[in-house]
């Protein structure tokens, strides 16, 4: 861990104390980059750069932090307009007992202030991103995330059954690892982490193959050795079991010997482990049944899989509540509803089998929800468990040591029980940095950590009793509304919207607006302004997630958060809200009135509209990656 004082950024005419830019005169802007953390370093000069952290350091904690330096677009097109310098942490605290770090490095001084707290490394897992100048306020998300830091899936079945498709549809990956998805190359206890989402880990086995009965000693040892680890980050919290959907009339044969010894050898091996068998090639059973011309296909194949795929697992393993899903890896619409019940049938025999005290979610379940990228109700639904967790969850690792009780931020917001004497910005970051957490998008340059979102996420809440004056908001050109009219004229479904280059409504650079600056119970009625926050946050990252459901393979842009900012704020789903939280009384003897009211709210999703008002625009502003908002009535690139 290292703890910033200062950092400078600087042209000519530096002292060592300084980070100097050559040509600094066409940098535009420069960012801090840690995760969970991206900070502007602000232009206090020209060719000067500098941004102070004396009031309250700045911790860095992970194995790097990076200088994003930003240049004109009209710079040469021989030098990159954008230029990142990754510092290893390692190095800094190297020079720690100096309390500073010098550095330089593309032409660049860099000198950073180190605090005198800065004399030993901590270097937490990458995928546990926490937001800065939170002033000792911890997410809750950090407790579980440090017990079950990623959702363990043991995967089984043949070559071809379709294993590496499913995988990535249901959690947004591209690939694990290539060469582990080669028929007859998948190593069991190798963990596939892929870079696309840092919540899932996959042990792939390579199924039960004709004539080679030593792979189903290799998947029962395994399976044993994992329900012995102490740990539950350790163990594994799901099987699939893939097995494709035999055709009669084309000789198919469902179980191989391989498999069929292993259902029959030990039926206990997967006891007190979620276990569902999957079987795939859905479409081409459809297409089959249909040949018959049945009265109703669908309840044809149905009944065709009980019949021929049901039926004979049972009898083999002698199990009669057998957990089963039929799945395609195609597109046709309609077919994607196996997948999704695929990943709810998952989660729910994950929470069955981890479920703790009630009101306190397992953190395996919740990492479940993170790691999928299928159902956004998932995502909601753990954003609630975690919003509302009534306590710290001890695992018996942690018997006997004293650990205060810990209430969910979203509980007894009126009384500041968990927020007494923090600014309400802290209070707001670990609120935030929880949601996010939940939603996991593949945002590894950490936009949504981002001060100019957290800022509009702040301005957007301050809408609710009128602390930040509503903004028109530019995404939809005021020019155009005659255009916009006569074509709705002769059309039906939500209207069309021609859309100006996306700019955020609130005006960013500034810092956060004053109320953000107060302690939590020093403003009235502040609760009304955090409940908006955490509805108007869940979402606009429901919408993002509708717009990115299918591009999980490719990183999160500044694009597609302000597409999806935009589309709330324009909606009637943001004023319905903003309406309902100013419009009710939260003084109920016995009852957390609030919570009830955040948790109504939240599960209130957007209007169809809403979504096709994101899904209108067109893709390349989706890729833009930088931020647009305004100043001083101009538009302005951040």
């Amino acid at each position: 861990m290292c703890g910033f004082r200062n950092a400078i950024l600087s042209g000519s005419n530096i002292d060592e104390e300084d980070i100097e830019l050559h040509s600094a005169k066409d940098v535009e802007y420069i960012e801090l980059i840690f995760p969970g953390c991206r900070r502007n370093v602000q232009q206090r000069g020209k060719n000067l750069f500098r941004e102070e952290f004396q009031v309250e350091p700045l911790t860095v904690q992970g194995e790097a932090f990076s200088f994003s330096v930003h240049r004109k677009r009209w710079y040469s097109s021989f030098i990159p307009v954008v230029k990142v310098i990754q510092i290893d942490v390692n190095d800094v605290l190297s020079n720690s007992s100096e309390q500073k770090f010098q550095i330089e490095c593309r032409g660049l001084n860099i000198t950073v202030g180190l605090s005198p707290d800065s004399t030993s490394l901590e270097v937490p897992a990458r995928v546990t991103p926490t937001p800065p100048n939170t002033n000792g306020l911890r997410p809750t998300t950090d407790e579980l995330l440090d017990q079950c830091p990623r959702f363990r899936i043991l995967v089984i079945g043949q070559s071809g059954v379709g294993k590496s498709t499913l995988i990535n549809k249901a959690f947004g990956i591209v690939q694990a690892s290539a060469e582990n998805f080669e028929p007859g190359k998948a190593d069991i206890k190798k963990e596939l982490i892929a870079p696309q989402n840092e919540r899932f880990v996959l042990h792939d086995s390579k199924g039960f193959e004709p004539a080679d009965g030593g792979n189903c000693e290799d998947v029962k040892s395994f399976i044993e050795e994992r329900k012995k680890q102490e740990h539950v980050k350790d163990q594994l919290h799901a099987v699939w079991l893939c097995f494709r959907i035999l055709i009669v009339d084309h000789g198919d044969r469902l179980l191989e010997e391989g498999a069929e010894t292993f259902l029959k050898k030990d039926e206990s091996v997967l006891q007190n482990i979620p276990t569902i068998v999957v079987f795939t090639k859905y479409d081409r059973l459809l297409t089959y049944v249909a040949m018959q011309r049945p009265v109703d296909v669908p309840t044809a194949a149905t009944e065709y899989i009980r019949e021929h795929c049901i039926d004979p697992i049972k009898k083999v393993t002698k199990v009669t509540d057998l957990s089963y899903v039929a799945v395609s890896s195609l597109e046709t619409p309609g077919l994607e509803q196996g997948r999704e019940e695929l990943v709810k049938l998952t989660h729910q025999k994950v929470t069955e089998r981890f479920k703790l005290q009630p009101d306190t979610p397992s953190p395996v379940s919740v990492v479940t929800q993170m790691a999928q990228r299928t159902l956004p109700h998932l995502k909601i639904e753990g954003s609630i468990d975690v919003g509302r967790q009534s306590k710290r969850t001890l695992q018996p690792e942690t018997v006997g040591i004293i650990m205060p009780l810990f209430e969910g931020y979203w509980r007894t917001l009126t009384s500041s029980a968990n927020f007494k004497d923090h600014t309400i910005a802290n209070c707001l970051a670990v609120i935030h940095t929880d949601i996010v957490r939940v939603w996991n998008f593949n945002d590894s340059s950490q936009y949504l950590y981002s001060d100019v979102f957290r800022q509009q996420m702040v301005n957007l809440a301050g809408t609710v009793d009128g602390s930040t004056p509503a903004s028109h908001c530019p995404a939809r050109a005021d020019t155009t509304s005659t255009v916009c009219k006569e074509s709705n004229a002769s059309r039906a479904g939500p209207p069309l919207i021609l859309l100006a280059p996306l700019t955020l409504p609130f005006e960013a650079g500034l810092g956060l607006v004053q109320w953000a600056r107060e302690t939590y119970q020093q403003l009235p009625d502040v609760h009304r302004k955090f409940m908006a926050y955490i509805v108007d946050l869940v979402h606009v990252l429901e919408i993002l997630f509708a717009l990115t459901a299918n591009n999980n393979e490719k990183k999160l842009t500044r694009g597609a958060i302000s597409v999806a900012f935009n589309a709330y704020y324009e909606s009637e789903a943001r004023r319905s809200a903003h309406q309902q939280i100013i419009g009710s009384h939260y003084k109920t003897p016995g009852r957390d009135t609030v919570l009830e009211k955040i948790v109504s709210l939240v599960m209130t999703r957007p209007t169809d509209e809403d979504f096709s008002r994101a899904r209108a625009v067109p893709s390349k502003d989706l890729e833009q990656d930088e931020w647009r908002t305004r100043a001083n009535g101009q538009e302005k690139a951040l």
